[in-house]
C-alpha cells in the first residue's frame, strides 16, 4: 500500500532517545509529519515492543518509512525484520543508508546512539529518504528488483 511519503514512523528504546529527538526535529524542520511510536502509558518501550508498534503501524500503512534507534541499532532491526514486508536495515554511515535503499530497497533505517553523532545521523536520515530503490544502479534493476522478491518471499 503506498502511503504519503512525507510521514515519517520514529521509535526509540530507553538508551537512544536523545538521537531519536534530534533526528525527529531535523525531519519536522523539512516539513515531514513524524509520528514517535515510542511510548506506551507515558513510559519509553524497550526495542523490541516499540520496532513492534512502527512494523505493525508500516504494515497498516500508516507510512511507507521508518526510522528506528537503538543502542546500536541491530536489536531494532532484528526485531523488525520479523515483519512482512519490513526491510529494515541497520547502518553505520551514510554511504550505508543510501545503498540499503538503492540495492535492499529498505523502507527502515535502524540508527544506533552508540554508533551516530546527531549531524551525522540527520545526513544519513536525508539520504535515506531522498534514495530510490536502484537509483545509481539502472544497469542492474531487474536483478535488484528480482532479488528483492526472492528475499521477500524467504519466511522458514
Amino acid at each position: 500500500m503506498m502511503t504519503d511519503d512525507k510521514r515519517i514512523l520514529v521509535a526509540a528504546d530507553p538508551y537512544a532517545v536523545p538521537l531519536k529527538d534530534a533526528v525527529a526535529a531535523h525531519l519536522r524542520e523539512a516539513g515531514f509529519e513524524v509520528a514517535d511510536l515510542s511510548e506506551r502509558d507515558g513510559n519509553t518501550c524497550p526495542y523490541y515492543e516499540s520496532a513492534v508498534a512502527v512494523c505493525k503501524a508500516l504494515q497498516d500503512g500508516k507510512a511507507s518509512r521508518a526510522i528506528l534507534f537503538c543502542g546500536t541499532g541491530m536489536g531494532m532491526s532484528i526485531v523488525a525484520n520479523r515483519f512482512k514486508g519490513v526491510t529494515a536495515a541497520v547502518v553505520e554511515s551514510v554511504y550505508a543508508a543510501r545503498m540499503c535503499r538503492a540495492i535492499n530497497n529498505a523502507n527502515v533505517l535502524c540508527l544506533g546512539q552508540m554508533i551516530w553523532g546527531p549531524d551525522m545521523a540527520k545526513a544519513a536520515v536525508d539520504v535515506f529518504l531522498a534514495t530510490r530503490f536502484t537509483e545509481g544502479l539502472e544497469g542492474i534493476s531487474a536483478f535488484l528488483h528480482e532479488a528483492c522478491g526472492k528475499v521477500e518471499a524467504i519466511r522458514p
